[in-house]
């Protein structure tokens, strides 16, 4: 399969686009967080800053391939749990929207949530179903990813999709085991419009697991790789985090630059960096915080929040494995090799410095 432009939903800084770009896709992102899309100009994406809900397939009518994911504060572990605690109801508009029940009762219906923010992850269905039912032309294919929380709506996605003609994979990745130097799960969906069947990527790293050494495990598999294989530090250091504590200090977890590092969050910057032998060392730059991600080192930051910009994007090496299993490639060595540095050119020939609004559908700007 060979993508026309892929339409990036809830696109953040551009996890999926910078994959994208980096296996020479065309995408363009909807994204209403001013913060991320300042990063986003700065990088030259093409870019929609508006509310995804004001939008649909009709505005752009290249794009045959559908991304997207939503926020993931309400089903997080660190969130408020209002997704977790609706998550029955979540299922049931799936339901009632493959039913073709109609759009605006279930739009009044889902502004009646605890959090608003719940129904978001719902937005990636509408599209999907409006580009079959309003427009007879069907993305050829949808990738999805969110929190490990949300993987029953992804299945129950799995579902709706098959019975309008996809074939359909969804599952947990641990991203550690792509290559990313950070241990993180997500929960991600392929689908692809034909009975030809879509596969999650293959690992091609072994995964990590406290006190065993990375050259432990299946030969076949590349060992995990470490902080230190991103960051250029001088010395070994320790990660000290109290993410997922409770702010207990006894608690707190630790990480050696020779292991992958915890899950990057939007509050990484609060994470200590010492010496092994216990002296303060200057906490993750942007840059650093990035890289854990896999973003480039020199990938242009920018706006408020940078922390919660990065922690909050999919990792760009994860995604160009799983947007090679969407589409039927082998992950070219060469992208994969390439996201140390974001060039003044995209892979698609596009001069990233310049104005992308010439670039829009007209009706984009309505």
């Amino acid at each position: 399969m060979q993508p026309v432009q892929i339409v990036d939903l809830f696109a953040g800084p551009g996890g999926l686009d910078v994959a994208a770009e980096k296996l020479g896709l065309a995408t363009v992102g909807v994204e209403w967080d001013s913060a991320a899309c300042a990063t986003r100009h700065a990088a030259g994406l093409a870019t929609i800053e508006d509310d995804v809900r004001r939008y649909g397939p009709a505005f752009f009518p290249d794009a045959d391939v559908l991304a997207g994911g939503p926020p993931c504060q309400t089903f997080t572990v660190a969130g408020n749990g209002a997704g977790r605690r609706a998550l029955d109801d979540v299922l049931a508009f799936v339901d009632r929207m493959v039913a073709r029940e109609d759009r605006e009762e279930i739009a009044k219906d889902l502004s009646k949530l605890e959090d608003e923010r719940t129904g978001l992850v719902l937005e990636p269905l509408r599209w999907a179903l409006e580009a079959i039912d309003d427009l007879d032309k069907p993305y050829r294919a949808i990738v999805l990813e969110q929190v490990p929380a949300v993987l029953p709506v992804w299945e129950a996605y799995a579902e709706a999709l098959r019975s309008e003609g996809y074939s359909v994979n969804c599952g947990l990745l641990r991203t550690e085991a792509y290559g990313v130097p950070q241990t993180r799960k997500r929960a991600v969906l392929v689908a692809r419009m034909g009975s030809e069947p879509v596969k999650l990527p293959a690992p091609t790293h072994r995964t990590y697991r406290k006190g065993i050494s990375r050259d432990s495990g299946d030969i076949r598999l590349e060992p995990w790789r470490t902080m230190e294989d991103v960051l250029n530090r001088d010395s070994p250091f320790l990660v000290i985090s109290n993410y997922g504590t409770g702010g207990e200090p006894k608690a707190r977890g630790r990480r050696g630059s020779w292991e992958p590092s915890a899950t990057v969050t939007g509050k990484i910057s609060r994470n200590r960096v010492v010496s092994v032998d216990g002296v303060e060392m200057d906490r993750f730059s942007f840059s650093e915080a990035g890289r854990l991600q896999t973003f480039p080192t020199d990938y242009p930051w920018s706006g408020q929040d940078v922390g919660q910009q990065i922690g909050n994007a999919v990792p760009p090496r994860l995604a160009i494995h799983v947007l090679c299993a969407e589409f039927g490639w082998e992950p070219p060595t060469d992208a994969l090799n390439n996201l140390g540095t974001w060039m003044s050119k995209s892979a698609t020939g596009v001069d990233r410095t310049k104005s992308y609004a010439s670039r829009m559908p007209a009706m984009a700007s309505a």
